[in-house]
């Protein structure tokens, strides 16, 4: 059953602060726009201030919708939802407001020296209701890793920005990338106005992130574990060489 609450209550909040993705949903004022929904990942993106305001930190995207109605009209939607244990959604309902990387109100959320690769905005909600509610119907799945592609392809990205001799940036940075993909909305909406164009230096990131498919062991060893892989790959040595050995003997 439906609950409602005026705040975040501390044992929903110590809920929230253990799941590994969120959504947030956002939409324009006009009829005929594009409503969007964004699934949010990544360890510690998410934050708590208080009862009644909450923050995440924005990484790059194809996109810029979400920021983009945030400028519209502030309505935004966060949801969680349980994956294991026992059943349950939580909905934040609120009004966002964006700062964004060159901002002085984005370094007081985000130091330099705990910014993720690729973090344009920081996205405040000022909660105004807090709704709970069952979730049956939601299946059990288990976490095995966050992604971290697009760390690396951000981390990649800044470091042209860096080496790049003009202050605001290289065309094929993450400046760059801002300025071709993240300045209007589908509906034509204005989304970021000081990241693309700010001359503050990106931090030199200390660490080195792995691709997805290294971070996880995936592709063919591992698929199948690297004891297993070798000791596959050691018999199919032997297999083939007693193969050629027997072909050899009954050509002679």
């Amino acid at each position: 059953m439906v609950q409602f609450f005026d705040e975040i209550s501390p044992s929903l909040a110590k809920w929230m602060n253990q799941q590994q993705v969120f959504w947030v949903a956002t939409a324009p004022l006009s009829g005929d726009g594009h409503i969007n929904l964004s699934p949010k990942g990544g360890e510690g993106m998410f934050h708590i201030v208080d009862p009644r305001q909450v923050w995440y930190e924005d990484l790059t995207g194809s996109g810029v919708e979400t920021i983009s109605h945030l400028r519209e009209n502030g309505r935004i939607t966060v949801l969680f939802n349980a994956f294991e244990g026992p059943p349950r959604i939580a909905r934040l309902y609120g009004r966002g407001t964006v700062y964004e990387y060159g901002t002085p109100e984005y370094n007081t959320f985000v130091p330099a020296e705990s910014r993720k690769p690729g973090s344009r905005s920081v996205i405040l909600i000022d909660v105004h209701k807090v709704s709970t509610s069952c979730g049956y119907a939601v299946p059990f799945f288990d976490f095995k890793a966050h992604r971290t592609r697009l760390l690396a392809w951000a981390t990649k990205k800044e470091s042209i920005d860096v080496a790049s001799a003009d202050a605001h940036g290289s065309s094929e940075g993450l400046v760059g990338y801002w300025n071709k993909a993240n300045l209007k909305s589908l509906d034509g909406l204005t989304g970021l106005v000081t990241a693309p164009f700010t001359t503050e230096t990106f931090p030199v990131q200390n660490t080195a992130y792995k691709t997805d498919n290294e971070k996880t062991g995936r592709g063919l060893m591992g698929a199948v574990g690297p004891t297993k892989f070798l000791l596959g790959f050691s018999l199919g040595i032997l297999v083939a060489s007693a193969y050629m050995r027997m072909s050899q003997q009954s050509y002679f």
